[in-house]
């Protein structure tokens, strides 16, 4: 007991003390609450929560932000969400760095990144709705970045693995992207390594849901628009600007399974079973197979969908939630380069945001 009293009273006494770094959290779900657990490591000594919050309900007292079990305690208790009283914790304190993290997929929050960065926040997101979005906002969102606040995305793509960063360091080096193929989906990538025609996909989809590989509604991957947003914001980054309609995206849900509420979706999986059994059989009587690919070239032309690739491919050498970028360029041009790693999960996503927060200081 003695111990137990030890470790939260050294958690609360860190809450107390001053940091380089404060910080709110926006988002308490499955990749908020691998972040919360993580700033329970040595690692993260240097980040002071100031604030957390759901869709509903907040803390801000340093008491409450220390107790492990902040994620399920805000699920029942704490003062009613307002964005401004979590803006004003950040402001009550010194520290030199103040972040706000947004570990939620919401627009609306999205939509108010630009403005935090112009009032002197810098922001961290895993959310992918502003800069995988329409192109003004994305403009905005450069345009705000010249108020000296920092932009940490690493997580809106891959989980973290270095492909935006390295865009960004090819084209700061006068490198220019040709081509932009692979799988960015770590719960496509999943169904699609492991469908190999002895189970249905139904069967396999609600298993990935299980582990927390896909969004809480599967449309979001299963319709390809996440797949689209996180190409877009690719493609952003090597200079292409474009929107959102210019991405041609093929989506696996039928339509007469977008309408409905979530529920009813999950209950109907089986209605997505025939029409990918019977394309897995004809790209396997070629001696192929299905993986669901994102792709760029250098004159703009996007696309994201299912495609029957060849044995030999390199997308069928994939593992798991493995995620993989192969970059044409200029440079890169003989051979691509290859960015490859899982790319879903909510503890590899939860480091990717704790890296950019610690790259703040």
């Amino acid at each position: 007991m003695s111990a137990v009293l030890t470790s939260e009273a050294a958690n609360v006494s860190k809450a107390q003390a001053p940091s380089s770094i404060v910080a709110v959290l926006l988002g308490t779900g499955v990749v908020g609450g691998a972040f919360l657990k993580l700033l329970n490591t040595p690692a993260a000594s240097s980040i002071r929560l100031v604030g957390a919050a759901n869709s509903r309900r907040q803390q801000t007292q340093a008491e409450q932000l220390a107790d492990r079990s902040l994620r399920e305690k805000l699920k029942i208790n704490g003062d009613a969400r307002n964005d401004a009283s979590l803006l004003a914790a950040l402001d009550a304190n010194e520290a030199s760095v103040k972040v706000i993290i947004d570990a939620t997929a919401c627009g609306t929050l999205a939509s108010r990144h630009a403005e935090w960065l112009e009032r002197g926040y810098h922001v961290v997101t895993a959310n992918k709705s502003l800069a995988g979005g329409d192109l003004p906002g994305w403009r905005a969102l450069q345009a705000a970045l010249a108020s000296g606040g920092r932009y940490g995305d690493s997580a809106t793509v891959g989980a973290g693995l270095p492909v935006i960063s390295t865009l960004r360091r090819l084209r700061h080096c006068g490198d220019a992207l040709l081509t932009l193929e692979g799988v960015f989906s770590g719960s496509l990538s999943y169904l699609f390594n492991q469908y190999d025609g002895s189970q249905p996909f139904s069967a396999l989809l609600r298993r990935a849901r299980e582990l927390g590989y896909t969004e809480p509604d599967p449309r979001s991957d299963l319709s390809g628009e996440d797949v689209a947003r996180k190409l877009l914001i690719l493609a952003r980054c090597a200079g292409f600007a474009l929107r959102p309609d210019e991405v041609e995206v093929e989506s696996l849900v039928p339509d007469n399974l977008r309408g409905v509420d979530v529920a009813a979706f999950l209950s109907r999986l089986e209605e997505l079973d025939e029409p990918l059994a019977a394309r897995f059989a004809e790209a396997k009587a070629r001696g192929g197979a299905l993986r669901f690919l994102a792709r760029l070239n250098q004159r703009g032309r996007a696309r994201v969908g299912l495609v029957e690739v060849p044995a030999n491919h390199p997308a069928t050498r994939l593992y798991g939630t493995d995620n993989q970028f192969a970059l044409s360029t200029t440079r890169y041009n003989t051979q691509p380069l290859v960015i490859q790693g899982p790319g879903a999960g909510p503890e590899v996503t939860a480091q990717a945001l704790l890296g950019d927060v610690l790259a703040l200081a």
